[in-house]
């Protein structure tokens, strides 16, 4: 299943991250544990915020993926189902087939 997984990192933890060098490598593990389709870093409510579009396969692996980001960035972190546009337009057949 698509999921997108919505982090936040406080200022204060964010800036420690960087100064000690662990932002780049919890990025990078990150990046590497989840092989997104796509990511993008933003500001948002005065974090440091960033959403991972990923196929999540098995529901069980949410606490490794979450853990570290928990542990080492003192993070936020949301779990949504995604749909694509042809996601949606096979939904939405579905749909109209049903009624």
């Amino acid at each position: 299943m698509r999921v997108c997984l919505k982090v936040q990192i406080p200022v204060e933890a964010g800036n420690k991250a960087i100064m000690e060098g662990g932002m780049p490598k919890q990025l990078k593990s990150a990046m590497d544990e989840l092989k997104p389709e796509a990511v993008y870093f933003f500001p948002q409510d005065g974090m440091r915020s960033m959403m991972f579009f990923f196929d999540l396969k098995n529901t069980a692996s949410i606490p490794t993926l979450v853990e570290p980001l928990f542990e080492g960035l003192n993070a936020k972190v949301d779990i949504t189902p995604a749909m694509n546009f042809d996601d949606l337009m096979s939904g939405m057949k579905t749909l109209q087939n049903h009624r």
